[in-house]
């Protein structure tokens, strides 16, 4: 197997900063929450934090998310990494679509090339094989350094693995969705296969939508389609954001902090989001701290019920 290949892809790196609100009006109201300078301030924070890794998709903001992280990459000469994905739309019916996507993505990128591409959804009617193939062509014509999924799980995982490795090149990664209030990859054997297979997890929503980050209660809940999607859980979290809060105030973090260092202390890298330079500078401490054992242990017990 080529370099593309046999070592683990991302083994070496903390977390990244997911960029779906860079752009993505519906779900993030940007353009009323935060916009173009409050990017330019997250992407250029995270950098001076260490953070190198930015995850994005045609699907975020049809488009545009990826046109707004290729505006900050113009204006930057550090070395990042760049994530983006394919979108299996049901009428995307044959392996060549998905080439075809990635230069469009590059187009909006500003980008020769990314450094992963992932299918978004293991979504029907083309079957995960397909995929897998056509990522596999896209690395042969030189336009994804390395090449994954998102959310599949631990079967559809091992097929596009098996598939790819007949090619020659590596599953590199798996983006799921992992978090103190969603632990299923540890419970549906996802976390220990991707290790034997050498995959490396990437954990979309470590914050869990807004809710781990103590920010939001009954009283203040979550604005807009978010709020639809998550305010009904607001209730039943506020006795872990308890216990968050007590482990943050003896080491100084915040819950959010506490929420993205559980994720790298179970092994994954997380991808939380920032809407500007205090979050990006928030994520990126969270990425330089170590969470103890006891607290790990703590988390734990204090969400079982709750994933």
């Amino acid at each position: 197997m080529s370099d593309k290949g046999n070592q683990v892809w991302g083994r070496g790196i903390k977390m990244g900063i997911g960029a779906w609100s860079w752009g993505d009006r519906l779900f993030w109201d940007y353009g009323k929450s935060h916009d173009l300078d409050d990017v330019r301030e997250a992407f250029q924070t995270s950098l001076k934090g260490g953070v190198r890794l930015f995850d994005t998709a045609e699907l975020y903001g049809w488009g545009k998310a990826e046109k707004v992280l290729g505006r900050q990459l113009e204006s930057s000469s550090q070395p990042v990494q760049i994530v983006t994905k394919f979108l299996p739309l049901p009428w995307r019916l044959t392996r060549g679509s998905l080439v075809r996507a990635l230069r469009g993505s590059l187009e909006r990128l500003g980008q020769e090339q990314v450094d992963l591409y992932l299918v978004h959804q293991p979504w029907p009617p083309v079957p995960v094989e397909t995929w897998a193939e056509a990522l596999a062509d896209a690395v042969e014509a030189g336009l994804a350094r390395h090449v994954g999924v998102s959310n599949y799980g631990p079967d559809k995982m091992r097929r596009a693995h098996q598939v790819l490795a007949r090619r020659g090149v590596a599953l590199a990664a798996n983006q799921v969705e992992y978090h103190l209030l969603h632990r299923d990859p540890e419970r549906n054997g996802l976390l220990a296969e991707a290790e034997r297979l050498g995959v490396r997890v990437m954990a979309w929503g470590p914050l869990g939508q807004g809710l781990l980050t103590g920010k939001y209660s009954p009283e203040n809940p979550l604005p807009g389609v978010r709020g639809l999607a998550y305010n009904r859980r607001l209730k039943e979290v506020q006795p872990l954001l308890r216990t968050m809060r007590e482990i943050g105030e003896a080491h100084d973090k915040t819950p959010a902090q506490l929420a993205i260092s559980w994720v790298i202390a179970k092994g994954p890298m997380p991808i939380p989001g920032a809407k500007n330079g205090q979050q990006a500078a928030e994520n990126a401490e969270a990425g330089r701290w170590q969470l103890p054992a006891d607290a790990v242990a703590a988390l734990d017990e204090a969400s079982e019920h709750l994933a």
